[in-house]
């Protein structure tokens, strides 16, 4: 019986090994979002459902556990059950838009 994951028996790394190869992505994407923050800041109008988004995605970075992105994803994902007759854009938002 093949093992259930495909990375099982692949010696895993520890946190030092992982941050070592890591952190320096980690840390320019933290900061590139806190300028799209900053920016947002400055700039005029509401929020649209993709800034509601990501401002709602936040808190999800902070909890403990390994399932953050299937969370957000979750929280991004449109609810809906029942397709759609013909798509109203050309392209996804990344966010669905019905997000409160």
């Amino acid at each position: 019986m093949p093992d259930p994951h495909p990375l099982a028996g692949t010696p895993r790394r520890s946190r030092d090994q992982v941050a070592d190869l890591h952190f320096m992505d980690a840390r320019f994407k933290l900061l590139d979002l806190a300028a799209f923050l900053d920016r947002l800041e400055r700039a005029t109008g509401a929020d649209d459902h993709r800034v509601r988004g990501l401002r709602q995605a936040l808190p999800i970075l902070l909890e403990g556990g390994d399932d953050r992105v299937a969370k957000i994803l979750h929280l991004w994902s449109d609810p809906s059950l029942t397709p759609i007759e013909q798509a109203d854009t050309k392209s996804a938002s990344g966010v669905w838009p019905g997000l409160k």
